[in-house]
């Protein structure tokens, strides 16, 4: 069990995107609706929980979707609102604490262990940010309290919709032990086809081997595994979270094999990346373009400068480069993407003291 005792909340807005369009367009509430995509192309970004109900889901083809839900309704995403209403929720999480740790636009971590308001529950608090989102913005949100992010996170989708899950400290190891292997953060699909043949499927089956078997049969990764089963990973809630890139790409509605054409799109995808590196006020050394081909076969490219730039001029003339480095794509595109990484930020720690309070 974990020395200090946190109290941690992880707050996940209900298909946010598809959440947002239904709220600003009423002819959209109730209905099943797509952000992102077409009925012939594109991937679904995200779906709104009437559209769920056939199958759809998040990162799906939307003529998949289509196949599945033929009443359901593709909605152009608009990011510049989802942005607006993601700096609303952040105000609200940070009227209780500073420690406020955001994963993306519709999702966070908030450490309230001391909190603004000398609230001792973590589930109050919890239930009053439901409360405030849905007052103040006329959008749900699912929650999850525990005593990690780890167990949180898995708390906030177990209730979806506009759910509230609490693991308490007397039962978070026995959670885990309940959990299968598939809802442990960093045991993916290969990992779990290999846990199960060996008999694996639960937490309490990890917990039963000692860490130099775990070592031994997933490298280094096994310590993490032989320490979560135990409420012993110990990971703060880091509220300036180091970004590692800034991206923009483009899923065009026809395939495109010009040369000409692939520039003009990818100095349309250039200004939305630059606007992105004005926001954040950052610059980085390494430039990749993507592509991704009609046949879902995807490669990137990149070169990495000797010192940090975020001008737009000098990436766009590397990106054109590497579009033909080493050789012109070969086949129709669907996809191309800019990021630049390698960024010039510095780290920032955060101490975490031991505090004993209530739960």
């Amino acid at each position: 069990m974990l020395k200090e005792i946190r109290k941690i909340i992880h707050v996940d807005m209900d298909a946010f995107y598809a959440s947002v369009e239904q709220r600003e367009n009423p002819e959209l509430r109730g209905k099943a609706i797509a952000v992102g995509g077409s009925e012939k192309r594109g991937v679904v970004m995200t779906a709104s929980y009437e559209a769920r109900k056939f199958g759809v889901r998040s990162a799906m083809p939307s003529k998949m979707a289509f196949e599945r839900c033929p009443n359901i309704i593709f909605v152009k995403p608009h990011f510049e609102t989802y942005g607006k209403v993601s700096k609303q929720i952040r105000e609200i999480f940070k009227s209780y604490t500073n420690l406020v740790e955001p994963l993306s636009l519709d999702e966070a971590y908030l450490d309230v262990t001391e909190n603004k308001f000398g609230n001792p529950s973590a589930t109050l608090i919890a239930k009053e940010i439901k409360q405030r989102i849905k007052d103040e913005l006329q959008l749900t949100a699912s929650a999850g309290v525990s005593i990690s992010k780890f167990l949180a996170k898995v708390a906030s989708d177990m209730q979806k919709p506009d759910g509230l899950t609490v693991i308490p400290p007397d039962k978070a190891e026995a959670f885990i032990e309940t959990l299968k292997i598939e809802k442990i953060p960093g045991i993916g699909k290969v990992t779990a086809e290999k846990m199960n043949k060996l008999g694996i499927k639960t937490g309490a089956d990890i917990k039963k081997m000692e860490l130099n078997e775990l070592i031994k049969r997933f490298g280094k990764t096994g310590s993490y595994y032989y320490h979560l089963v135990r409420c012993e990973n110990i990971s703060p809630v880091v509220p300036d979270r180091i970004r590692k890139s800034l991206a923009a790409e483009n899923t065009f509605n026809d395939d495109i094999e010009d040369e000409n054409e692939m520039i003009e799109e990818l100095e349309k995808i250039m200004e939305i990346l630059e606007r992105r590196i004005l926001k954040t006020k950052t610059s980085g050394k390494t430039i990749t373009l993507k592509i991704k081909y009609h046949d879902f076969q995807t490669t990137t490219r990149s070169k990495t400068l000797k010192s940090f730039t975020d001008s737009k001029n000098e990436i766009f003339e590397i990106v054109k480069e590497l579009l033909s480095t080493p050789e012109k794509p070969f086949k129709p595109v669907r996809l191309l993407g800019v990021s630049l990484s390698n960024l010039n930020h510095e780290n920032v720690n955060l101490k975490t003291d031991q505090l004993d309070l209530k739960f």
